[in-house]
Formats: C-alpha cells, sequence, structure tokens
C-alpha cells in the first residue's frame, strides 16, 4: 500500500506540473495575442487568444481535479475519489464547447457585419511563434498524460496540437489577404468555432462513457487472464469483470476452471497466489475468484459435454462456452455461454439452447447461466 501511495504521489506532482507548465505558455500566448488581435482588427486571433485563456482555465480544473481525485479513500468512498478525474474531464469539455458556441457566434457577427484587418510583420511573426510553441506545448502535454494515463492532459495535449493547425490557418489567412486582398478572417472564425464544438463534444463523449463504464481495452482483458492461467491448476480464466475507479485503478472479479478433485485448501492458495500475481504485475486488483469445478475424468461426462457444447455452438452469436458440470448423483447440469450483443434476441437464444439440452436430457435440471461479454468474449 506504501508503494501505491507513493506512485499515486509521483502520478499527482507530473499532472500538475504538466499543467503549470501549460497554464504559463497559454496565458502568455493568449495575452500576446489578443494584443495582435485587437491591433490588427482580426478577429480570428482574438478568437484564438480566447480558446488559449480557455486552455489555461482547463489546466487550472485539472489542477484542481487532480487534487481532489487523490485524497485517500473513506467510509463514504470505500474505493478512492479516482473518478473525480473523468468529472474534471467532463467540466472541461464544457468549457472547450461554451467557447466554441460563443466563438461562433461571434464569427457570424462579423460576417454579417464584415471589419477589414490589418496585418504587419509583426503580427504575422508572432502567429508563427504561437504555431511553434502550441505544437511543442501539445506534444510535451500529450506524451506526459499518456505516460500518466491523464484523460485530462490528454485531452489538452490533443487541443492545443490542434490549436497550433488553427493558428497556423490564422497565418495563411492573413498571407492570403495581404497577396491577395481577400479577406477570410470572419469565415476562418466560424469554420474554427464548428472545429472547437465538435472537439467538445467528442470530449465530453468519451469522459461519459468513462462514467457509465466503458469496456475495458481487451489489452488489459488478456494480460489479467494470461496471468490468473499461470497458476498450474487453472484451465481457463472467464467472466472476468473490471471496475473503473479512476485511472489506474481497476477492481473486479474473474472466474477459474480446475478439476473438480482439486483440495479446498488448495484452492485457497491458488486464489490468493492469482490476486497477489495480478496486483504486483498490473496493478489490478482481484477481489474475488469464483471456482468452477469441471469433470475431467468421467467418460459419460465427457461425452455429454461435447454434445452440450456442440449443440450451444451450433447457435450463432456464441463468443464461448465455460463451466461445464455435471452431478450425476444429483441430475444436474451446469453450463456457461458468452452471447455477442449483436443478438438480436438473447432470451429466445437462450430459450432455444435451454429446449435444446433438455430434450437431450430430459432427467436432469439444467443451471444454464448466459454470461454477458464484459471484457473479451472468445472462441
Amino acid at each position: 500500500m506504501a508503494e501505491e501511495a507513493k506512485k499515486q504521489s509521483s502520478r499527482e506532482r507530473i499532472i500538475i506540473k504538466t499543467s503549470v507548465i501549460g497554464i504559463a505558455a497559454n496565458i502568455f500566448l493568449a495575452a500576446f495575442k489578443a494584443a495582435v488581435g485587437l491591433a490588427s482588427n482580426s478577429i480570428a486571433i482574438v478568437l484564438d487568444a480566447v480558446n488559449n485563456l480557455s486552455d489555461a482555465l482547463s489546466s487550472v480544473i485539472t489542477i484542481i481535479g487532480t487534487r481532489l481525485a487523490g485524497k485517500p479513500a473513506d467510509k463514504k468512498h470505500p474505493f478512492g475519489h479516482g473518478r473525480i478525474e473523468y468529472i474534471t474531464a467532463m467540466i472541461i469539455a464544457v468549457i472547450v464547447l461554451y467557447a466554441g458556441i460563443t466563438s461562433l457566434l461571434e464569427s457570424v457577427k462579423k460576417i454579417i457585419h464584415p471589419e477589414t484587418a490589418e496585418y504587419t510583420v509583426t503580427t504575422l511573426i508572432i502567429v508563427a511563434v504561437a504555431v511553434i510553441v502550441k505544437l511543442v506545448l501539445g506534444r510535451y502535454v500529450f506524451t506526459v498524460g499518456k505516460r500518466v494515463h491523464s484523460d485530462s492532459l490528454v485531452a489538452s495535449g490533443q487541443d492545443a496540437s490542434f490549436d497550433a493547425i488553427i493558428s497556423a490557418s490564422t497565418l495563411v489567412a492573413a498571407l492570403i489577404f495581404i497577396f491577395l486582398h481577400i479577406s477570410l478572417e470572419s469565415w476562418l472564425g466560424a469554420a474554427i468555432s464548428i472545429v472547437i464544438i465538435k472537439s467538445g463534444f467528442e470530449m465530453l463523449s468519451d469522459t461519459i462513457a468513462e462514467v457509465l463504464g466503458k469496456r475495458v481495452e481487451p489489452e488489459i482483458a488478456e494480460t489479467v487472464k494470461r496471468m490468473v492461467e499461470e497458476t498450474p491448476e487453472v484451465r481457463g480464466a472467464y467472466d472476468l469483470t473490471l471496475h473503473n475507479y479512476g485511472p489506474e485503478k481497476l477492481i473486479g472479479s474473474v472466474h477459474v476452471e480446475v478439476d473438480e478433485d482439486v483440495p479446498i485448501s488448495r484452492i485457497d492458495e491458488m486464489s490468493r497466489e492469482i490476486q497477489h500475481r495480478v496486483y504486483e504485475n498490473s496493478g489490478v486488483a482481484i477481489e474475488a475468484v469464483g471456482i468452477y469445478a469441471v469433470s475431467s475424468h468421467d467418460p459419460e461426462a465427457l461425452a455429454m459435454k461435447k454434445k452440450i457444447l456442440a449443440l450451444i455452438w451450433a447457435h450463432d452469436f456464441i463468443l464461448e462456452t465455460h463451466g461445464f458440470h455435471v452431478n450425476k448423483k444429483e441430475k444436474k447440469i451446469s453450463v456457461d455461454f458468452v452471447a455477442d450483443f449483436s443478438c438480436p434476441d438473447r432470451q429466445a437464444l437462450y430459450a432455444d439452447i435451454c429446449r435444446e439440452i433438455k430434450e437431450a436430457y430430459p432427467d436432469y435440471e439444467l443451471m444454464l447461466q448466459m454470461d454477458i461479454d464484459v471484457s473479451d468474449g472468445r472462441k
């Protein structure tokens, strides 16, 4: 736990340091762009300056959110406060949307009542410098955000890189006006605003998906299952469920298949070994390890398994089967199967499979479970 706290503290320091650098750079750029935009009567440059201020505000919110998310777990929040970072990202997305909408309104006003911009060599040099600064800043913030798994930093980095393209477009519009005497300022401002609005919607959509609980990355699921299956007695890992309680904080459970004659004492040891191995190597906390006892020695049970699984796999939309067990004494058959979300009628699929197995083995009680494809159903 001490090592985890140290790692979290280091991550917070990196995020805050990167955000402070972003704040300083964006305030610097906003001041110069505002001065240049007002002096040259350029709506596009003024809007670019406003966008820099919104970026600086986003960095401030990132710092506040990171500090709050780093608070230790308490009685009300036993899994910590890590999800605050997703709320932070949502606030940033709303700010970006607001900036885009207000900018669009101003641009439309300028299109209806146009004003002529005036450019100087100094103006163009400052805009060119802004492009370079934003490109460097965007790459830096994005790289750090990826490294520490901070959605807010990644979004800020992408936004900064995109701002560089916007500034470059402003520079092109200025050159077109100087050499061709064609004013594209207001139209460019409108185009910039639309792209900002689109970016805001995408950011908001991504963070809402995190709050709702989206599927974990397939690479993470496969890595965890592979580590679980390193235990000699484990014949397969299934039903992996991982809940996201903030960046770098995944908590969940998994089921494993083992031979039915593995002693309970070894199952206890095995479960603890799995939990320790997965956490030490991936940081994922497996809170529970469920056990499927597999019939592996009885020829009759193996024949039943082959026939029943064939019946299940004959249906479309089946991704996986596991947990097969036959209790001949009590006349019970247990098996789980995973159906794809694209199945148009999951209940009908379940009913058909139950009916077919019941027709094949009328004397047996069926204990069938249709699992949800939570992580990565596989054949």
